[in-house]
Formats: structure tokens, C-alpha cells, sequence
């Protein structure tokens, strides 16, 4: 059985921007970081386990400083990606799929969904996983029995508290949630 501390990136400088699809952290996302990493130093060092994003590991980076550990980069963990949809539509897309239900939006987001999954389902000790809404959304709804993609709104350095055990997951503490909504 492993605990999972979820953490969502700290706010983005930009939010998809025509030429930066990987915007690093804001000045707020920086402060964000670093109040949740000093959060967080009581519970560790543990394991750490981050999206590759740049807004991700800028947020992992915090702690990384503090507990003198690199954390290891998952690609499965990292943001939703859309499959033929062109850069400029990305948000448009994103808010659609965030209204939709996994069971109806296809074998590739299925798979994507999987695979965040299954590389959660895989770590084996308590951890510190630095990721994004929609992935952290994939454990919450899974935990849940919910097949909504979006039926919880973390917020920016928010910190949701999982137990995992085998394909079981369950959920400990909800991290603080963004009701004005992610976009």
C-alpha cells in the first residue's frame, strides 16, 4: 500500500499561448511551489515522481531543494493531449472534453486515461506525484467509481491525498478545489 500525495502544477505563466505549449511557472506558480513544498517537508523525503511539463517540474523543484532528491519523470503522468486538434483549438477542446464523460470520447483518450492509471497504480511507496487537473481528475473519478473527466476542480498547488493498494485507490483527502472553474 502507497501513499500518494496528487499535486497539481502551480499557476502557468501562460495558458497555451500560440508557440509556448509548455509554459513554465508565473510568479504566483513560484510562490505556490514553494508554500506547498514547505507544506509538505514534515512528510518526507519520500519519493518523487513528476510530469515532464515545465510547469510541473518548476513545481517539483521546490521540494527537490528541500529534501535533496530528484524526482523521476513519468510521461504518462503529464497533461491530456489532443489527437488532431490544431494548437489554437486546444482550449476550445479542452473545455468540451472537460463537460464529456470517459465512457464517450474514444479509444485514444481511453488509453490515455489508462495509462495514467496504470502509472499510478505501479508505484509501490509513498510518493509525491506533480502532475496536472485532468490526470488527477483520472485517480479522484477512478477512486470514486465517477466517469465524469472533470468531477473535481483542484486548485493550482493543491495536494490530494490518495491510498493505493494494487488497483484500488482511495481517496484520503481531497486537496483544496478551484470552484471558479480551471480555464
Amino acid at each position: 500500500m502507497a501513499r500518494l500525495y496528487l499535486v497539481r502544477h502551480g499557476k502557468a505563466s501562460t495558458t497555451w499561448e500560440p508557440g509556448d505549449f509548455d509554459p513554465g511557472l508565473s510568479e504566483l506558480g513560484r510562490t505556490q511551489a514553494e508554500q506547498r513544498a514547505e507544506q509538505l517537508a514534515g512528510e518526507g523525503p519520500l519519493a518523487l515522481l513528476s510530469s515532464p511539463l515545465r510547469r510541473a517540474r518548476e513545481t517539483a523543484a521546490a521540494l527537490e531543494r528541500r529534501w535533496r532528491r530528484t524526482a523521476s519523470i513519468d510521461s504518462r503522468i503529464g497533461e491530456i493531449q489532443p489527437a488532431g486538434i490544431a494548437p489554437e483549438r486546444r482550449r476550445e477542446w479542452l473545455r468540451a472534453i472537460l463537460q464529456s464523460r470517459w465512457s464517450g470520447l474514444g479509444q485514444a483518450l481511453e488509453r490515455w486515461r489508462n495509462n495514467v492509471l496504470e502509472a499510478l497504480m505501479g508505484i509501490d511507496e509513498d510518493t509525491v506525484v506533480f502532475s496536472h487537473f485532468v490526470a488527477i481528475n483520472v485517480a479522484v473519478g477512478f477512486a470514486l467509481g465517477d466517469d465524469r473527466v472533470a468531477c473535481f476542480h483542484p486548485a493550482n498547488c493543491s495536494c490530494t491525498l490518495l491510498e493505493v493498494e494494487g488497483r484500488q485507490f482511495r481517496i484520503l483527502e481531497l486537496g483544496q478545489a478551484d470552484e471558479a472553474g480551471m480555464l
